[in-house]
């Protein structure tokens, strides 16, 4: 009884586990074999052990088949694992293939593990996209630049590009591009004579930057680049002058109002130094007395020595006043 009782609860675990995966993966094994892909249930179950997503592998299986693709199911486990987008991968063969593209397994891989959307840059290599310089994303309207005679011009283009899928993974993004594009605007420019040679030949700049070779090292390959607008700015040469010529006045100014403080301090250390004299004068008229009195007591100036210079000084001071109402009334 126990044995009979044994053998039915093993026949019942058989049938539950074999419903059970049959309920899991019956329905992606019959998918696969109506699309003419075999897959045995050993290896879905094995998928379902390494935590890899059966259909996702089935269903990229039978898209590369019916497109004449073969890839394997290792392959596609491989790149699951890696985290990579298997359905994205494999469409992108069948698109390469499709348009006639050189594209291996690994370098879609590559491309998708590296964080580039695979089926975006086929679609850039063979349908060429427009990128904007400068960039509308970042709220720029032109790139500004300014001529050898001072004149801005204000200049918007736009940059027809297509993927390189041999330096995609590593290469640089677009706004690499962007930048290169809008320094060659702005070099162009700045080495012409004047702002009317480029106004008359917009395709001057267009010629300039192409000729730099500004694709180098990038995930693009420059088709085209085309002067979509360019307007006149500001004088910028003669608001440098104008600048200019107000510091060189204010400069001009300090240096007067140096000079005119140095001059006023000059006077004011004269003044000083005539007061310093004339005291100097006071002093020695106030000694004169001190000395004559000596003259008289030592004998050296008698009292008719004396008279007769009071009389020349008396005949100097009228001479003197004479000399002025003449020069008054004249």
């Amino acid at each position: 009884m126990n044995l009979e009782l044994i053998g039915i609860l093993a026949a019942l675990l058989v049938t539950i586990v074999i419903a059970f995966f049959l309920m899991k993966f019956g329905l992606i094994y019959a998918r696969a074999w109506f699309s003419g892909v075999r897959v045995r249930f050993s290896t879905l179950i094995g998928m379902w052990v390494r935590r890899v997503n059966p259909s996702a592998i089935v269903d990229s299986r039978i898209i590369a088949f019916k497109a004449g693709i073969d890839i394997t199911y290792d392959d596609l486990e491989t790149h699951y694992l890696a985290n990579g987008n298997v359905i994205n991968v494999t469409q992108s063969q069948v698109m390469a293939n499709k348009a006639q593209i050189e594209l291996t397994w690994q370098q879609a891989c590559a491309i998708d593990l590296a964080g580039r959307d695979i089926l975006e840059a086929l679609r850039t290599s063979t349908n060429p996209k427009v990128i904007d310089v400068p960039s509308q994303d970042k709220g720029e309207a032109y790139i500004s630049a300014i001529a050898k005679d001072g004149i801005q011009l204000k200049v918007k283009a736009r940059v027809t590009v297509r993927t390189n899928l041999k330096q995609l993974v590593g290469g640089a993004v677009e706004d690499t591009i962007i930048a290169r594009v809008g320094e060659g605007i702005v070099t162009t420019i700045g080495s012409a004579e004047n702002h009317k040679k480029v106004l008359e030949n917009p395709d001057l700049i267009s010629r300039t930057v192409l000729e730099r070779g500004l694709d180098h090292g990038t995930a693009f390959e420059i088709r085209s680049i085309d002067i979509a607008d360019i307007d006149v700015g500001e004088n910028i040469g003669a608001k440098l002058q104008s600048d200019q010529a107000e510091a060189d006045k204010f400069v001009a100014q300090a240096k007067a109002e140096e000079r005119r403080a140095m001059a006023v301090a000059k006077e004011q250390e004269m003044k000083a130094l005539v007061e310093e004299n004339r005291a100097k004068v006071v002093l020695a008229e106030a000694e004169v007395p001190l000395a004559m009195s000596e003259a008289f007591r030592s004998g050296q100036l008698g009292i008719m020595d004396y008279y007769r210079m009071k009389n020349i000084e008396a005949d100097t001071d009228m001479r003197s006043s004479l000399a002025d109402d003449n020069g008054s009334n004249s």
